[in-house]
């Protein structure tokens, strides 16, 4: 039919536009949260795109559903600005008319929005966990960088080795603090090797001094030494247990129903019935001004848009903190949303503010 497949071309047009203009965006902002994560350690700057690809693939839901909202506003905005929408309603069509080819194009994209708010969610989160806790539990030598003052993973002692390359097992102008059993300790070299003794990995020093201090009493001593061994560790931190409800699958979730599984299970279903509820707002709201312009159609989406997804982070807290029942919730929320977004659709598709207002003018 021509309706359909006219419309639905225009919104495959907008909806690639404005999916690229936020991919753009979010990947330049997440890109730059991580660059400045892996210049304080926390992140393998080798891995800096891996992490971020990660990150955005969580994000996908959220991209989408604006996407996808402000595609259908902007669509439908052009259309009533250029009396496009008159011609239709003139031929048969009224506005429910729209609800099937947008349900028709926004089909897959609301299946892709599940799969990655219900599966690639906790995927993501749990593959960036690992990544950073791979790279916090390395030894304490690969632990510092060239040039810099790094803490070791216990957080006990501070490194400092001048090395010729990042692999190298060998530097020099080495300086270590330490601190332990109430006292401090301040080592330099001029060099220094790793070596293997019995197993145990040892900082070999070559001519350098050692200061300690008893932190109790105050005393201090200074020492000179030809060779000193300095014991570092390979791996001092665990696997991270973090049992939190991010990293669940969501079929874990449903088997165990705690507060906050529930709640975790409430903000990704909310994504998909929010990206559903939003193509029915963006129909049954837009609307074309003349004294205000077509602006005023974007700044409304993208106000339900942070609206609607601050009451489902809102809802996520309440449930966790057993404020709210799940089912409750999760139906008062969505369903109260679509009634009302089938309400207003139906109201402006019947006229019936017009017709109540002409009926109670006197004759």
């Amino acid at each position: 039919m021509l309706f359909h497949s006219s419309f639905r071309k225009e919104l495959n047009r907008s909806f690639g536009a404005t999916l690229v203009v936020l991919v753009t965006i979010v990947v330049t902002m997440i890109l730059i949260r991580t660059l400045g994560q892996a210049s304080v350690g926390r992140v393998n700057p080798s891995e800096v795109f891996l992490v971020m690809g990660f990150t955005v693939l969580g994000q996908l839901p959220t991209i989408l559903t604006l996407s996808l909202f402000i595609s259908v506003t902007s669509t439908l905005t052009r259309m009533y600005a250029s009396s496009e929408m008159v011609v239709w309603f003139s031929c048969g069509q009224n506005l429910s008319s729209f609800l099937r080819p947008i349900m028709r194009f926004s089909a897959p994209v609301l299946l892709v929005v599940g799969l990655l708010a219900l599966v690639v969610w906790p995927w993501a989160n749990l593959q960036v966990r690992e990544l950073r806790d791979r790279y916090e539990s390395r030894g304490d030598v690969e632990r510092v960088t060239p040039g810099q003052f790094q803490e070791s993973a216990g957080g006990q002692r501070v490194f400092f080795i001048d090395k010729a390359s990042a692999g190298s097992e060998t530097g020099r102008n080495i300086f270590i603090s330490d601190v332990e059993n109430q006292r401090e300790s301040v080592t330099s070299a001029q060099s220094g090797s790793v070596e293997v003794v019995q197993g145990d990995r040892f900082l070999m020093l070559n001519n350098g001094q050692r200061l300690q201090t008893d932190l109790e009493t105050g005393s201090s001593r200074v020492s000179e030494f030809v060779e000193y061994g300095v014991h570092v560790s390979d791996r001092t931190l665990a696997t991270n247990n973090d049992d939190s409800p991010r990293f669940k699958t969501t079929p874990a979730l449903v088997m165990e129903p705690t507060v906050l599984n529930l709640s975790e299970l409430s903000w990704r279903l909310g994504l998909l019935f929010a990206a559903a509820n939003c193509v029915v707002i963006a129909l049954a709201a837009t609307k074309v001004n003349p004294r205000v312009g077509r602006s005023a159609g974007l700044i409304f989406a993208l106000f339900v848009f942070v609206s609607y997804y601050n009451l489902v982070n809102v809802g996520q807290s309440w449930i966790a903190n057993g404020r709210v029942n799940f089912f409750v919730f999760v139906l008062a929320l969505h369903g109260s949303i679509l009634l009302m977004a089938l309400t207003w659709m139906m109201v402006r598709q019947g006229n019936w503010l017009s017709w109540g207002r002409r009926k109670g003018k006197p004759e």
